[in-house]
């Protein structure tokens, strides 16, 4: 090929996708396309529909994948004329885990009109808490039984994950799971529609379903343990899982053609919308912690050796990084909370909040000092991933006045997501793995230097932000370069792609030493709430959660 090469690269987020046009020679990312999903989070009623779901439960419709998909290639392809016959590579990344029920030839089972109705049939987004009841049985038994495996994911299985989402299904609605030809991770099924054949990636076998390379997938009897008749895990999820890097296949000649692409696109295995960031970001070594902030927070880590951690989602080797091992934590409520508090709260309290936007919020509570607020809260609108694992937890705010205003309740939102990531570093620390510096990517790290400027205050590091304005997206196309490979104009390792496209900085926070010693005040008391609440007491928390379902389903 004469000139430079192309790869696209697909992040499909919670509400919306984004399409990338990278030029491999320079980085430059050449045409950006965002769509939002039609149906967006389906957590009210089917489409069509007019049965309330239950409490907890997020679903999504696979036509929106689709429609994006297509609708934002072509997008790209036209900003930049000629781009199509340069496109060498494509690599796409998801939620996780988000996972749909399919018939053995790959159709949704919720595209079917004999299963549309039923919300099992549909695709579970990784929000979807409502196995919480499957997770905490999983727990139970794996801790009685001593599971080995169960040290690879900080002691706790999540409600979020695989195998709760799928025995929830198998408890109730048998008809669905049977005619279930494989339940698989949508990463997996997107790559699936665009080259025609299977793949699915290890990545989130490692880190949702618990597989690992050397032990498979957990034994057999435990799960007959906890469910009896739950014997055969594989079943829906299968034996063959590729490395990420990898070639899934090209791209479907009808698609191909559709887009005006050549049939020999290289497709990349599917990968995991924060997994793809840590190299989208051009971050190395084992002492960055790439904090990936959108909807929610992922927290990734690297490391040349595997060390058992509590309080974390999980740790796989090549997980992230091929010949690294990878480690996972979280915050399941960032970009969700502060969407829940312009809706519902930025208003509220007469002349203080009436008519404010975020951005006017954000201005007004970067003039407060650290603890000026009196506040502290914690940051459990979707639960607690890491360190606690706990879905059933739920927001609190402590401090409370009648002076309390809009603004101190904005900016007390934005210290928790800070405490909450200083509590997950510290727990890496308490590992042995020291972190000396933050890198932050995701459109809230662009959009609020306010956020990122208490972040390095609570965490007394350096944050530095990528200039790149869709890191997973970008992360995505650079895995579809490695699929291509050298010989197609691409990159024989995702090490080489990763610095060969490394972005530049587009700002960087360095801590405030008097902010730091308030923050660290303030931190002590949070902890305390935090291990009170999330530890100690919990079952407050839990009763509240219970009795709003009971209440929920009288009505």
């Amino acid at each position: 090929m004469d000139g430079p090469a192309y790869a696209i690269g697909l992040d499909f987020g919670t509400a919306s996708a984004r399409t990338l046009l990278l030029d491999l020679s320079t980085g430059e990312e050449l045409a950006v396309s965002e769509l939002a999903y039609a149906d967006g989070v389906i957590d009210v009623e089917l489409p069509g529909a007019s049965e309330r779901l239950p409490a907890d439960w997020a679903l999504q419709n696979p036509d929106d994948y689709t429609a994006v998909l297509g609708s934002g290639i072509s997008e790209v392809l036209q900003k930049v004329p000629g781009a199509a016959g340069r496109v060498i590579g494509m690599g796409l990344d998801f939620t996780s885990c988000t996972v749909l029920p399919v018939t053995a030839e790959g159709a949704p089972l919720c595209s079917l009109p004999a299963w549309r109705d039923r919300p099992h049939a549909w695709p579970k987004l990784w929000k979807h808490h409502a196995a919480q009841h499957v997770a905490d049985r999983l727990n139970e038994v794996a801790s009685e039984r001593k599971e080995t495996f169960l040290s690879r994911y900080g002691g706790r299985i999540s409600s979020e994950w695989y195998f709760p989402k799928l025995i929830e299904i198998w408890l109730e609605d048998r008809e669905i799971y049977d005619a279930a030809g494989a339940f698989l991770e949508a990463t997996d099924w997107v790559v699936w529609y665009l080259c025609g054949q299977q793949r699915r990636s290890a990545c989130p076998a490692a880190y949702k379903a618990m597989w690992s390379e050397v032990d498979g997938l957990p034994p057999s009897a435990f799960f007959e343990a906890a469910y009896p008749g739950f014997s055969r895990p594989a079943d829906k999820l299968g034996h063959t899982f590729y490395p990420l890097g990898s070639r899934a296949g090209y791209l479907r000649a009808d698609l191909a053609g559709q887009w005006g692409l050549a049939e020999n696109v290289a497709v990349a295995v599917g990968n995991v919308d924060s997994f793809v960031s840590f190299p989208g970001a051009g971050a190395e070594g084992s002492t960055t912690f790439v904090m990936v902030i959108g909807t929610s927070i992922c927290d990734l880590v690297v490391h040349p050796e595997e060390v058992a951690l509590e309080g974390i989602t999980g740790v796989a080797k090549d997980g992230i990084i091929p010949g690294l091992y990878g480690y996972e934590a979280g915050q399941p409520a960032v970009g969700d909370m502060f969407r829940w508090f312009a809706e519902n709260l930025a208003h509220a309290g007469g002349p203080d909040g009436a008519g404010r936007t975020l951005r006017d919020l954000e201005q007004a509570a970067a003039a407060l000092a650290p603890a000026q607020t009196g506040l502290v809260a914690l940051d459990w609108w979707n639960g607690n991933r890491s360190v606690l694992a706990d879905a059933d937890l739920s927001g609190v705010i402590a401090g409370l006045t009648l002076q309390t205003s809009a603004v101190d309740i904005y900016r007390a939102l934005l210290e928790s997501v800070a405490f909450g990531n200083k509590a997950i570093m510290d727990n890496f620390g308490s590992g042995g793995l020291e972190l000396d510096e933050i890198v932050a990517c995701g459109g809230i790290a662009e959009k609020s230097p306010l956020l990122m400027q208490i972040i390095a205050d609570v965490s007394g590091r350096t944050v530095s932000v990528p200039s790149s304005s869709q890191v997973p997206a970008r992360g995505a196309a650079l895995f579809g370069a490695v699929a291509a490979g050298p010989e197609a104009g691409g990159f024989a390792s995702v090490a080489e792609a990763a610095g060969a496209l490394r972005p530049g900085m587009a700002g960087t926070y360095h801590p405030r030493p008097g902010a730091t010693a308030t923050y660290e005040q303030v931190y002590r008391i949070f902890k305390d709430v935090h291990d009170t609440l999330g530890r100690e007491r919990s079952g407050w928390l839990h009763g509240l959660k219970q009795l709003k379902r009971q209440a929920t389903r009288s009505v």
